[in-house]
């Protein structure tokens, strides 16, 4: 696993960083394997978020091959990790390009070398639109497609445009997806008339070219196989309905030779679309492209249950793999059933689920065992951790792993991560950029 890059933004690993040992000197990350570092031995302090490498290799191929098979382009949701060297290992197991919610991070997807960009949100202040020209003026092989979901937006856009010509600078002419959303839920176009026009009116602006259609079937999605595939199979029907009176009316713009770009994006319920990203019968090329992002580390709560029925709905016996976990040291044992560990929200996600203990291991030992089923977390404060058992107590200085949920709000907490193989040792690292 390779992912070094001069023109990543990457700095130093020092001892100011959480997790990263006291007084050690500083390494840079694709050095940090020469050290000799294992988890399990203590030479790292505790909390530390890791991600094992082989599970990490396994989910960027799984999902590589799963996309590729099927014809689409994977575009990698970005802001899960917001890590170059994990963009730049995603772009090198074949992604076609990486996605991003903010110009922010768009930047920093840009130095990792990606040329392709989806951001799966609408642009429309100023600034952010300034940004993307500089970009854009920085890297004549860069492209960009953002969303639009109302016509205020794109009047923003051409109010914009004007004001740079104003001053005598070209504004470029933008990329866009239309976007088609949920009621209830987040941004899109509620209604088909209410989408029909605005595709009109981005094919006559001269600001943006209109280069397809867009969703996100997540907002639909609650976890039931029964009720995820009709309220997918709803959302799907209306894209498609759009890019069929699209097509009538002939609104696509650019090249008449690129294809018309129909693209949805979540890492639970991404087989469910498959009808719009493989869709036929347009007088353009259609091209499906899928922007999962959790995939690349999977977890163990909310993308666990997905999955497996996703494994059902497919009839596969496996899927991805939990790359990410916490290990953390039990402080306290201070009464029957409890234990405190030493971590807390400052270290790992509790939006969607509190973790779950995954293995043990005795002060000392390299070993670590499977934790107990009983044993269950219950509660986090900013650095401490409930852990409740039954039985089997876990001993003062025990260290124990923990399974997430939702890895994007693991990520956002740890400024570098570990990649560790199988038995502890430290191999690897990559670094993060919120």
């Amino acid at each position: 696993m390779t992912a070094a890059d001069a023109t990543l933004p990457i700095q130093p690993l020092t001892d100011r960083l959480k997790g990263y040992p006291l007084g050690a000197s500083p390494c840079a990350p694709a050095d940090i394997g020469a050290r000799g570092w294992n988890v399990l031995a203590g030479d790292l302090p505790l909390p530390l978020a890791v991600l094992r490498r082989s599970a990490l290799e396994h989910n960027l191929a799984w999902m590589q091959d799963w996309a590729s098979r099927r014809g689409l382009w994977l575009a990698p949701h970005g802001k899960t990790t917001m890590s170059p060297q994990l963009f730049a290992l995603q772009l090198q197991a074949g992604a076609w390009g990486l996605t991003f919610a903010t110009v922010a991070q768009v930047a920093i997807g840009v130095q990792a070398g990606a040329r392709r960009i989806v951001i799966a949100n609408q642009v429309l202040q100023a600034a952010d639109l300034d940004g993307l020209a500089r970009l854009r003026a920085a890297h004549a092989d860069l492209r960009v497609w953002f969303l639009v979901d109302s016509l205020a937006q794109l009047a923003l856009i051409e109010q914009w445009a004007a004001q740079r010509g104003a001053r005598g600078l070209a504004a470029p002419v933008w990329d866009v997806l239309l976007e088609v959303g949920v009621a209830g839920r987040r941004t899109g176009c509620r209604s088909q008339d209410e989408a029909l026009a605005l595709a009109r009116a981005l094919h006559a602006s001269g600001a943006v070219w209109l280069a397809g259609i867009e969703c996100y079937e997540g907002v639909a999605a609650h976890g039931d196989s029964a009720h995820d595939s009709a309220a997918v199979t709803d959302l799907v029907r209306r894209c498609l309905a759009l890019a069929h009176a699209c097509d009538a009316e002939n609104l696509w713009d650019g090249d008449a030779t690129d294809p018309v770009l129909l693209s949805a994006g979540g890492s639970a319920v991404f087989d469910l679309v498959l009808p719009l990203l493989q869709a036929r019968g347009l007088s353009r090329t259609v091209q499906g492209v899928l922007r999962s992002g959790c995939y690349v580390t999977h977890d163990h709560g909310n993308y666990h249950r997905y999955l497996g029925l996703l494994q059902q709905r497919q009839g596969l016996a496996s899927s991805l793999q939990p790359a990410l976990t916490v290990w953390a040291m039990v402080q306290s044992v201070p009464e029957p059933g409890l234990a405190l560990l030493a971590c807390g929200k400052r270290d790992l996600s509790y939006d969607l689920d509190l973790p779950v203990p995954v293995r043990r291991a005795a002060p000392g030992s390299l070993q670590p065992q499977p934790a107990p089923a009983h044993w269950r977390i219950t509660a986090l404060n900013d650095q401490h951790a409930y852990l409740h058992f039954d039985a089997a107590a876990p001993q003062v200085g025990e260290r124990v792993e923990l399974g997430i949920s939702h890895p994007c709000t693991t990520f956002d907490k740890w400024r570098w991560m570990p990649i560790v193989e199988d038995d502890g040792l430290v191999s690897a690292a990559v670094q993060t950029w919120f």
